[in-house]
């Protein structure tokens, strides 16, 4: 059964994107137990109560010489909300992650729309595989702005109107747009999360140079955030030896 929807929803606009750490289980001291593990047994179980830092050199040469098994033995979920679109590249990362997102089957999707902020480059100059961005102009961004809250709006008041006349949420939903926000819990590990921010954020410090959507990004730089709290040696570790995953 559909539910009646609301007579009037006001649609909101974002330029951002949020992230959450829900809960976790995760320390550089999981990294040490779980690579202690081969030469000193039951014995390893030790290193959680041990200073981790008088051990960051063992955490280095794990990441160094690419040991990545003792990086998975932690958990990570976040809560993330962001434009549709965003989650759909989140999908291409599969080891190590689990993702359950908000359902327009289930519920009844709210106006919540992502318009790119002043500081979004707008302009794509180049071939595929070597092109950059660049700064739009005042009058590309206006349009921009404009053009997506019209067809928003429009897109949106066709979904609420075939709600309205009994048409199930599933079916209605169609006529939205990726630029809607959705939301979704996201569990990883610090191997998987270090594999995604190798391919998902720009820094000065990867061997290797990515070139990811800026949406996704800002996802990848909250969560990593929240992770180099959590772990800072094996944080550290990871930006001294390129930003490559173990």
């Amino acid at each position: 059964m559909t539910d009646t929807p609301a007579e009037s929803t006001k649609a909101s606009f974002r330029s951002d994107v949020s992230v959450e750490l829900v809960k976790h289980s995760a320390g550089d001291s999981d990294v040490l137990w779980a690579a202690r593990v081969s030469t000193a047994g039951e014995q390893s179980l030790e290193e959680l109560q041990k200073d981790p830092e008088r051990s960051k050199g063992l955490i280095n040469f794990l990441m160094r010489d690419r040991h990545g098994s003792p990086f998975e033995h932690n958990s990570m979920t976040f809560f993330i909300s962001a434009p549709i679109f965003v989650f759909r590249e989140f999908m291409r990362h599969r080891v190590g992650w689990s993702y359950n997102e908000e359902s327009g089957r289930y519920r009844e999707l709210q106006p919540v729309f992502y318009v790119p902020g002043e500081a979004r480059k707008l302009v794509q100059q180049g071939r595929p595989g070597k092109y950059v961005f660049v700064e739009g102009t005042q009058a590309q961004h206006e349009l921009t702005g404009r053009v997506m809250v019209d067809g928003y709006q429009h897109a949106y008041e066709a979904y609420q109107e075939m709600l309205a006349a009994g048409v199930a949420r599933e079916v209605a939903r169609s006529v939205l747009p990726v630029g809607l926000f959705s939301s979704m819990y996201a569990t990883c590990n610090a191997r998987s999360l270090m594999h995604f921010l190798g391919l998902r954020t720009q820094h000065e410090e990867a061997a290797v140079p990515s070139f990811p959507q800026r949406e996704i990004e800002m996802v990848g730089e909250k969560m990593e955030a929240h992770w180099a709290a959590l772990m800072p040696l094996t944080h550290s570790a990871f930006n001294t030896n390129g930003r490559v995953a173990p």
